[in-house]
């Protein structure tokens, strides 16, 4: 890919399905959260993140079962508060473990991911989801373990998503000019922060046919990974 020497992807929507996150993950979660503090909450790990939601959420003292409610109440409002995210985690570890749960990666994503690794192009993810989560994807997917090709994972630690500062972290952190670095996500406004910060940008828009891509209001637009890939390479001598 010409001029680009990493690659930092999304997850929701880029290459993996958004019902999956929305349809199966959350409700599997949730499903299973009061049977899961029940049987783990003595553990150090979970007693730590109970008292770090009781806290977030202004209820200190609250007992175990308001604890749950209260987490429950986050799940149906998709609030991305550290202490669901890395209980959700936990139970989402054990699902894909015993085989119920596995990672929808769509087809030419895996493909290209795989592609670029081998051209010695650097690959990393950033995702609202935990890094947990997104290794969980990955590393349980439908397309394989995933894990291997990717230098690193961040997670909205390092800042929101809609927020530039965050892409200018990232580069510093993959010790990169920004402007070597192309993002792929199917958010405009991910688009519009990832540019800001210096970055290449592709908007995967799944709607376009795969096969094709193209130029809206100046921020490339691809109906998959590797029409993503021909656009830059078709677009880099305006650079």
């Amino acid at each position: 890919m010409s001029e680009v020497r990493a690659i930092v992807t999304d997850i929701e929507g880029t290459t993996t399905p958004i019902a999956f996150v929305h349809q199966v993950l959350f409700p599997y979660a949730r499903e299973r959260l009061a049977a899961f503090v029940a049987a783990h909450g003595g553990e150090a790990e979970v007693v730590r993140t109970l008292a770090e939601a009781r806290v977030l959420g202004g209820i200190p003292e609250a007992s175990t079962d308001e604890t749950v409610a209260l987490l429950l109440s986050w799940i149906d409002e998709d609030r991305k508060a550290g202490p669901l995210k890395f209980l959700q985690g936990l139970i989402w570890r054990q699902g894909y473990e015993a085989g119920v749960l596995k990672g929808p990666v769509y087809a030419d994503a895996a493909a290209m991911l795989r592609r670029w690794h081998e051209r010695g192009l650097r690959l990393f993810v950033y995702s609202s989801g935990s890094e947990e989560a997104q290794k969980l994807i990955f590393g349980y997917s439908d397309q394989g373990d995933l894990t291997p090709l990717f230098e690193g994972f961040f997670d909205t630690r390092i800042g929101g998503k809609l927020e530039a500062s965050s892409y200018e972290a990232i580069a510093r952190a993959a010790q990169m000019p920004a402007d070597a670095m192309l993002f792929l996500s199917d958010h405009a406004g991910e688009i519009a922060a990832a540019r800001a910060a210096g970055m290449q940008a592709v908007l995967i828009d799944r709607a376009t046919p795969p096969e094709l891509w193209h130029d809206e209001a100046g921020a490339l637009v691809a109906g998959s990974f590797e029409a993503a890939e021909r656009a830059c390479m078709a677009t880099a001598p305006r650079r």
